[in-house]
This record gives structure tokens, C-alpha cells and sequence, in this order.
């Protein structure tokens, strides 16, 4: 990885869900964790792009995903995947029992068609 000095493995994740809509009563469609301060938000597909946001305000190149199961980074600023990387801590994932796209209650019925594709 190319940004490997952007990853703290002991900084843990700020939730279990997207910390942006889970403050403003919205909702995601895929989760990712900042590698560098733990930061949750939501994936590129999602309607918010938390996770976007939140490297282009603080700089912060590298996610992790935060779906059960999914081990790999993402590096904004090379725009390069990696199937895999160091451990973060714990927990690696959102729990096992929050549906996606989550969470539940606050997802409309009409989710799909309000993804980015």
C-alpha cells in the first residue's frame, strides 16, 4: 500500500453504522472505516458518500471495508484496491445482524433506485 503511514491499526471504528447518517436520521446502502481514525461512513453508492466526504476533508487516503466478511482497503488517493491489509481493531465488521442496506427502520422502500451507480 502506498499509504501505509495513514494507517493507525489501534484507532477503533466510531460505530456501527455511518456516523453522519445515523446523526442526521439517514441511511446507507455499504459501510467503510477510515484506516487512520476509525471513521465510519457510507460507501460511494450510498446516497450520502460519507466516506468520500469525510477523505476529502480531513485527507485521510485509505478505508477499510466494514461489511461482514470483506477484508479489503480502498486508497483515494492512488485509486487502488487491496484485497487485503493489517489488522484494525476490533470490531472488523458492523454487526452480523444489521441488515443492508441498513439501518433497520430508517431505509426506504424505494432504496435501490435512490443508490449512485
Amino acid at each position: 500500500m502506498t499509504s501505509e503511514n495513514a494507517i493507525d491499526p489501534t484507532a477503533p471504528p466510531s460505530g456501527a453504522g455511518c456516523q453522519e447518517c445515523d446523526a442526521g436520521g439517514g441511511w446507507w446502502f455499504h459501510l467503510r472505516r477510515c484506516a487512520t481514525c476509525g471513521h465510519v461512513g457510507c460507501c460511494d453508492s450510498s446516497p450520502a458518500q460519507h466516506a468520500t466526504a469525510h477523505y476529502k476533508a480531513t485527507g485521510h487516503p485509505l478505508v477499510r471495508s466494514f461489511e461482514p466478511g470483506e477484508e479489503w482497503f480502498w486508497d483515494y488517493a492512488t485509486d487502488e484496491l487491496y484485497e487485503s491489509g493489517p489488522d484494525l481493531a476490533p470490531p472488523a465488521s458492523h454487526p452480523q445482524d444489521q441488515p443492508v442496506p441498513g439501518p433497520a427502520g430508517r431505509v426506504p422502500e424505494d432504496w435501490a433506485r435512490q443508490l449512485h451507480r
